[in-house]
Parts: structure tokens; sequence; C-alpha cells
């Protein structure tokens, strides 16, 4: 039986592989809803509630988050604007890089740290216990496995429902599933880059959700021949096409474009309709 769920056009709607159920394709990320600053402002605050409610009204089963936005401030967000322990709704974080007042981004991938981080990301949204916990770096300071290892002691407990992994190399997605069942892979990727092209593939031959980070290149897109000329013969916007390239890329990419912007979030969630033609997107995938 296929592991792939309701299809619209050309492009699967749902994924149902990597053991965390059914979601939809794509969804949203919190990186934006920190606001300003390092713990957040308050003219970002209503419109990120806005954000994530409107995110709901539009179907949207899956928000990504991260206790290094803000530092908190996503999760607090999320938890004040919606019911995120709600059956249909799929909320994921990250632990394991810590934000310090100096703006820099520190892997921490030391077990006791992770275990305390993920007591604290499961405070902020105020559950007992998180759908998707993702190991956010792997530290170079701290041997992969014992983070891992950390990750799977805490599903076993039941603080966790799946576990993800994030900026990983295809040998250390393969050595974590040795440890426990791996639901997604978030590493960066988009459609001017493609460095990642290993990872997604082995994600895909294993049935593993992959997250692409920076899905839309921050809106740095201007490098990326022919998308323009795509965008306009499906009358989108070339943040759309570069999220349709995606949903065509694999049925297993599952992309959170991050905003603050409801006008923005019904844009992303409108590309999953666009179906591209075969020769649209043979030519976006060569032109990087």
């Amino acid at each position: 039986m296929s592991p792939w769920g309701e299809r619209a056009g050309m492009v699967e709607r749902t994924f149902d592989g990597g053991g965390a159920g059914s979601v939809g394709r794509p969804g949203v990320g919190a990186v934006r809803l920190w606001g300003s600053g390092l713990s957040g402002g308050p003219a970002g605050v209503g419109a990120a509630r806005a954000m994530a409610r409107r995110a709901g009204e539009r179907g949207v089963d899956r928000i990504g988050a991260a206790d290094a936005y803000g530092p908190g401030t996503s999760e607090r967000l999320l938890a004040e604007a919606i019911d995120v322990d709600r059956d249909d709704l799929l909320v994921a974080t990250k632990g394991g890089l810590l934000r310090n007042r100096a703006g820099d981004w520190l892997a921490m991938g030391d077990p006791d740290y992770l275990r305390n981080a993920q007591l604290c990301s499961a405070d902020r949204l105020g559950v007992d216990r998180i759908d998707l916990y993702q190991l956010h770096r792997p530290d170079p300071d701290t041997p992969f496995l014992d983070s891992v290892h950390a990750l799977a002691e805490l599903r076993d407990e039941g603080a966790i429902r799946h576990v993800g992994l994030s900026n990983v190399s295809v040998d250390q997605l393969a050595a974590a599933r040795d440890v426990v069942e791996i639901a997604t892979v978030q590493n960066r990727y988009n459609v001017g880059y493609r460095d990642e092209a290993a990872v997604l593939e082995a994600c895909a031959d294993a049935g593993i959700g992959f997250v692409p980070w920076y899905p839309l290149a921050a809106g740095d897109l201007d490098g990326v021949e022919g998308l323009d000329a795509v965008a306009s013969a499906h009358d989108a916007t070339r943040h759309q096409i570069a999220l349709a390239w995606l949903l065509h890329r694999s049925p297993v990419v599952l992309p959170i474009p991050g905003t603050a912007d409801p006008e923005h979030l019904a844009e992303n969630v409108a590309a999953a309709e666009i179906d591209l033609t075969d020769d649209e997107v043979a030519r976006l995938t060569a032109a990087a």
C-alpha cells in the first residue's frame, strides 16, 4: 500500500510516512514568530497570534517551532494563540541549539541539556508530550549518538512521540536509525540550493519526511533561471512556484515556510494547488 495520501493533481497533499501519522503539505514554520530582538517584541505579537489562528482555519495541520527561536518566544506564542495539544495538529519543535545574548547559535547536544531543553519546551507549549522533537544540530563536542540516545529515551519515557533530526549527513541519519525510528529530517534545501540532495534521497528511500529549511531561500531566488517565466505561466508568485517545485520534487518533502503574514500564509497554502508540468519541473531542477 502506498504511504502517500490524498492527491491534488500531480501533487500529494498529505504524507503518511515517517511514523508520525498523516500530515498535510505544506505546513508552516514559526521561525518568524519571535518578533524583533532576542525576546520578541509587542509589535509582532498580534500578527503572530493572528497567523497561528489563520493557519488552523486554512487547514494547516503541521507547525514547526524551536526553543532557539526567540529564544522561547515562538513556542510561547503558539501556546497562547492556539490549542497545540489538539489531535488534528502536529506541533514540532527543536532542541540542542543555544542562542545567547550576543546572537551566537551554539550547538548543545549534551544529553542532560537536551532533557532539560525538552522539559522547558513542553512547559512553554503547555503540553505533557511533544509531538515531534528534533535535534537542532549535531554538537561537535558531544558524540552524536549520545544525543540520539537521549531523544530515544525521551520517546521511551513518553515525553515525546516522535524523534527528528536536523542538519545531519547521510551517515549520521543511518547511524541514528540504528538507535531509534526517525520520523523527519530537516536540512537546508530549496530550488536554488541542492547540496543536501543525498540526504533527501536517503529519506525518500526510507519513507522519512524531509523538511527543507530555507524552502524559499529567505526570498533570495534571483539566481534561479526560469523561475519568473514559470510563475507567469501559472499566474503565481515566484515563491509559490519555489514551493510547488519542492512539493513535486518528492512526496516525502514537507516544506514549512516561515511567515507571520496571513496573506503570505494563504499564498503558501495555495502553492499545493499549482500543477507544474514535467517540463517545468525539469527546467527548474536543471536551473541550480
